[in-house]
């Protein structure tokens, strides 16, 4: 399995997500980690607070729709794993996210611009981790 090469797209989409953050923590103070909204937004602390995490998830949700919406088809997506495969990954990835105090979007954008030693500490483990499992997948386990 190959990945294509994006740097424009990945570059813009880049620029989005920190533009994002930067909106966020300007508005209302607080990091952008997907995690930590999406777990908000199922166990809310306030109106308030559920009130945003759901209009950022919306946001997330339906951006597909916006780009459809603006070039006329729906974006390519591969996903080349079983649904199965999917939802243990998604149960280990909020594990580690738990575990590590945070997911990569919150360490690796708004941890790493703020300079926090713990994202320091955990986005280096994130990309080694993944690093190792991709290697894992694709050349030992033959996926």
């Amino acid at each position: 399995m190959e990945t294509a090469f994006t740097p424009f797209s990945s570059f813009g989409g880049g620029l989005l997500i920190g533009l994002g953050a930067v909106l966020l923590m300007l508005a209302l103070g607080r990091i952008f980690g997907a995690t930590g909204i999406l777990s908000g937004a199922i166990f809310p602390e306030s109106r308030e607070e559920l009130s945003w995490r759901l209009a950022l998830i919306a946001g997330m949700v339906l951006s597909p729709i916006a780009i459809f919406a603006v070039i006329g088809t729906m974006p390519a997506l591969t996903v080349p794993v079983s649904p199965a495969s999917i939802a243990v990954g998604g149960v280990i990835v909020g594990l580690g996210a738990s575990l590590g105090s945070g997911c990569t979007s919150g360490h690796g954008v708004c941890g790493l611009s703020r300079l926090s030693v713990r994202s320091l500490v955990a986005v280096p483990t994130f990309m080694a981790t993944a690093a190792i499992t991709v290697f894992l997948i694709r050349h030992v386990f033959g996926g």
